[in-house]
């Protein structure tokens, strides 16, 4: 083995001249660009980061340091009161406790930290793959704690607070009840905690707030949601107390006072309620407003739901928390009736004392084949009917004519139904504030081919024309327009929120009536008042369809409707009328889904909630 003293004489050399032929050369100002930026980059990357360590998230890590050193409890603050128009509470907040779980507190061990689990599981009736899962699923970066429980029993309370190291605690809190369950569900809808995309939407939540997920808690979520207070308790490193303090007093959020009729409400539930039972159906709608004003006086559906119980609504066929008052879309039926009338007299089409015949059907020639002429049925054969009996006969082929035409009678047409369908609210949102409201379809020659690749026929014009084919609308818009007949042609925009009141009672919000759209200078006043004969022909005369009211001790104007859906296999039965009819005070929707007998099914449940009214609302005034 070689030496590394004796370094032979040619291996010098070799390295020498390596060593010569290396030289330096200097860097390009493009090469030390491209490094300085990259150098640049990192460093801005950091500064960045840093930032918003300190800064975005610094809140999140000062509570996971306190965490370490202290124990906080929120304060949850109570949310404001829902009131109807007579200041009767409608929910209330009951006291409850909170159970959180907080991983950290758990056992270290990894035996005495799943008999925690499991011991927490047992406690409250929850399955521990359940609970495990609920754990492993959550998102920790948004919390160091997680909601278990907002609803156990006082013995649940007991063993959990005389259990140790099962890394639980316990918050006094409040559980949202409604006064009348279900029968408010729908317009008082319910609340939840936040969610991330919740926090993400608006930086002045946090994980520990309740917010409203639907009808007025979540229209009005900004003032029923109070603010929420915090109490710290400082420990040494060893877990000793070093001092106690509360960090912020909880705010009550402000209270809400509507327009419903709590008692109206609930008879109008319980009557829809009642009414389905007896058919053997499931769903319904009833709707009451005050026609001078736009004021909301019942917003109900049927079935309700519990807002304690979302997971089950959540899963119900009927699906309850599908607010229908303002999201439903249905065919009309003969409820458009009074509005094509209005329109045809008012545009000229036709006079008081216009008249057709009517045999039980309207035929139309067929070019094509003779011998198969098109058969336009009514509900039955009515004789000769003007717009005031056709009205409360409920005559189809009265108003085929008036909205197609028939032989040298000219009619509508689809354009000027449209128009008029639009001029009293029926192709836009009425602005009711709830949360969720859809808007109907009025069709048209254009909208047809397009979907279709079929021509707008007479046909099609004839079906629209007495509220079925295409036309659709929600049972709020239906009932608004109605409204406007009976105010004399105002337009208004439903409201259900009359006031918003702080803890002190100082008014911080008051609504007003708002018109959408005055109609008086479109409507004819002679045609208005012809309509307006015929609905109240609909309740006085013997061959009206809404006869059975007719011994009410107040005047009635109405109007009854059928309307087939799914290719006639079911029909939805409809009522809308106002009263008194003189002086209209309460205008009213029932409408009954998938009905037995079409509109006599709808027709005894308003009977019952108008009686009610007469009653106790109109008879001692």
């Amino acid at each position: 083995m070689r030496s590394r003293k004796n370094i032979e004489f040619e291996e010098i050399l070799s390295d020498k001249s390596v060593e010569g032929s290396v030289r330096e050369v200097p860097v390009s100002e493009r090469t030390f660009f491209v490094f300085v930026s990259f150098v640049v980059l990192i460093v801005g990357i950091a500064i960045v980061e840093l930032l918003w360590l300190n800064v975005g998230k610094r809140d999140q890590y000062v509570e996971r340091a306190l965490d370490n050193v202290s124990d906080s409890k929120v304060k949850h603050s109570p949310r404001g009161i829902i009131f109807d128009r007579f200041e009767k509470a409608m929910t209330e907040n009951a006291p409850a406790f909170n159970v959180y779980l907080i991983p950290q507190k758990l056992p270290i061990d990894i035996v005495q930290r799943e008999e925690a689990i499991k011991r927490i599981a047992d406690i409250l009736k929850m399955s521990e793959w359940e609970l495990v899962q609920k754990i492993g699923d959550r998102d920790w970066s948004l919390s160091g704690k997680m909601l278990l429980s907002d609803d156990i029993t006082q013995d649940q309370l007991v063993e959990l607070s005389s259990s140790e190291h099962l890394g639980i605690s316990i918050e006094e809190s409040f559980r949202r009840i409604h006064s009348v369950p279900y029968a408010f569900s729908e317009f008082i809808g319910y609340t939840g905690l936040v969610n991330k995309e919740d926090i993400s939407n608006d930086s002045n939540l946090t994980i520990d707030d309740q917010i409203g997920r639907s009808g007025l808690e979540m229209y009005y979520d900004q003032f029923l949601r109070g603010i929420n207070g915090k109490d710290v308790v400082y420990k040494t490193a060893r877990g000793e107390i070093k001092n106690e303090r509360i960090e912020r007093e909880p705010k009550p959020g402000k209270n809400v006072i509507t327009y419903i009729d709590s008692e109206l409400q609930t008879v109008f539930y319980n009557s829809l309620k009642k009414q389905l039972e007896f058919l053997g159906r499931d769903v319904g709608v009833g709707i009451a407003i005050d026609p001078r004003n736009g004021e909301v006086l019942a917003l109900t559906s049927v079935p309700g739901f519990d807002p304690h119980k979302i997971g089950s609504a959540l899963v119900d066929s009927r699906r309850p928390l599908f607010n229908r008052t303002i999201a439903g879309v249905y065919n009309p039926g003969s409820t458009i009736k009074p509005l094509v009338a209005v329109a045809a007299l008012t545009e000229n089409i036709i006079t008081p004392v216009s008249s057709f015949f009517s045999s039980g059907m309207l035929e139309i020639p067929n070019p094509y084949n003779p011998s198969l002429p098109s058969r336009f049925p009514d509900n039955k054969a009515h004789g000769w009917v003007n717009v005031r009996s056709a009205i409360a006969r409920s005559s189809n082929v009265f108003f085929y004519i008036v909205g197609g035409g028939y032989q040298n009678q000219k009619g509508l047409g689809i354009y000027k139904l449209k128009e008029w369908w639009g001029a009293f609210g029926l192709a836009e949102r009425t602005g009711i504030d709830i949360p969720g409201e859809k808007v109907g379809f009025l069709p048209d020659p254009e909208w047809k081919e397009k979907a279709t690749d079929d021509p707008w026929r007479l046909g099609d014009t004839y079906h629209v024309s007495i509220g079925q084919g295409d036309f659709s609308v929600t049972p709020i818009e239906l009932l608004n327009y109605i409204c406007a007949i009976a105010n004399g042609g105002t337009l208004y925009k439903p409201r259900v929120v009359d006031r918003i009141n702080g803890v002190d009672g100082s008014e911080l919000l008051k609504t007003y009536p708002s018109v959408i759209r005055d109609l008086k200078t479109k409507i004819s006043s002679s045609a208005l008042h012809e309509v307006q004969e015929g609905m109240k022909d609909t309740i006085e005369m013997s061959y009206g369809t809404g006869y059975l009211l007719h011994d009410i001790p107040m005047r009635i104007a109405a109007k009854s409707g059928t309307a087939q859906v799914q290719n006639n296999a079911k029909t939805n039965a409809f009522f809308v009328g106002y009263a008194p009819a003189e002086d209209p005070k309460i205008a009213i929707l029932v409408l009954v889904e998938n009905s037995r007998e079409g509109s006599l099914n709808a027709t005894p449940v308003a009977r019952e909630v108008l009686l009610w009214y007469y009653n106790n609302r109109l008879k001692e005034l």
